[in-house]
């Protein structure tokens, strides 16, 4: 069978993401509580007891808050850098799975690539999913896009990217001159634009799904979104945008 993903939820207040194919499923971060990723999951059709592991981008609370009970209640393997693993006291795991220098590994047929991408966290990641000829891309928490993250992410059949802020709602919202910089700034998040341009070159035609993705409830708007990415999104088979609430049901990646 061919990859399938779906999503819990995808914003400041709490990320995850199901990656399936065949009888395998993985959770890419939790950011949710116990119950409330019991709840979400089951609104998809799955339970935590139908995961094969759990895989972590980096330590941010919206990402990590939900990974160590969740594992421990489900008794989960975690896959994190070891810089994640060492960025927060998470508690006792049930078994740990080191990413190394960022070297591809597999989870039954899945195979992960994780990618190294500049954020403010310690040994931040995202992934790339292959499977029987379908590709998968998950792009989130970055602030810039570089070529290493072009070379992985630039040929993907589906891709989840994030387009965080519009910089103008950023610069004249409420958070503080700090939050600003951070957020907008080259270990931040990716703007409407740096999104649209990273799409503009590498050509999303190839794409079968896009999803935008982590839109802030702040400092952005769907309507700005949809302006900034309008030329991508028309070249691509499907676009959706995620929610925080209800994420975004499943989606099919076929077979190049």
């Amino acid at each position: 069978m061919s990859l399938r993903f779906a999503s819990l939820g995808s914003g400041s207040k709490g990320n995850g993401t199901l990656v399936a194919s065949g009888g395998h499923c993985l959770l890419v971060d939790c950011g949710f509580t116990i119950k409330e990723t019991e709840r979400r999951m089951a609104r998809l059709g799955v339970s935590p007891a139908d995961l094969s592991a759990i895989l972590v981008t980096h330590e941010h609370s919206d990402h990590l808050s939900g990974v160590a009970p969740l594992a421990r209640k489900y008794k989960l393997p975690v896959y994190l850098t070891p810089g994640t693993l060492r960025a927060r006291d998470i508690g006792v795991l049930p078994e740990v799975h080191l990413i190394e220098g960022h070297q591809p590994f597999a989870v039954a047929d899945i195979q992960v690539t994780p990618v190294a991408v500049p954020h403010d966290a310690r040994e931040a990641a995202q992934f790339v999913f292959r499977c029987r000829g379908s590709s998968l891309g998950l792009l989130t928490d970055l602030g810039t896009v570089t070529p290493h993250v072009e070379s992985h992410f630039g040929a993907c059949d589906a891709l989840v990217l994030e387009a965080n802020h519009d910089p103008r709602m950023l610069a004249q919202g409420p958070y503080p001159p700090s939050l600003k910089r951070r957020v907008g700034g080259a270990y931040g998040h990716l703007s409407n634009q740096q999104a649209a341009g990273f799409l503009e070159r590498v050509g999303a035609e190839q794409l079968q799904h896009l999803v935008v993705a982590h839109i802030s409830e702040k400092n952005n708007t769907l309507e700005l979104a949809r302006e900034a990415l309008a030329e991508a999104a028309d070249s691509v088979a499907n676009c959706l945008f995620a929610c925080q609430q209800r994420g975004f049901d499943w989606l099919q990646v076929e077979p190049d």
